[in-house]
């Protein structure tokens, strides 16, 4: 929102939610759900699919280090074809 110089509080009224759900996003307490998702991209000119994208990238990204030890044991049971 910075670069948009836009406040929390603008872009929840432009989406029709609360000002704190985007304080929440931003601050990376809460997730950006299918509501968000849809609300984001009327506001923005982009696709549902981006913002759930990145969320999804996110928390793989966040278990990936929660786990990466136990990933590391993991053996592929199938070899990936040369």
């Amino acid at each position: 929102m910075i670069p948009l110089d836009m406040s929390a509080g603008a872009l929840a009224k432009v989406c029709g939610v609360p000002r704190t759900r985007i304080e929440r996003l931003a601050n990376e307490e809460t997730a950006v759900t299918a509501d968000t998702a849809l609300r984001l991209s009327k506001a923005f000119g982009t696709t549902p699919a981006l913002w759930l994208n990145l969320q999804n990238n996110y928390d793989v990204q966040v278990a990936e280090q929660q786990i990466k030890a136990e990933l590391e044991n993991i053996e592929p049971v199938i070899e990936r074809a040369a």
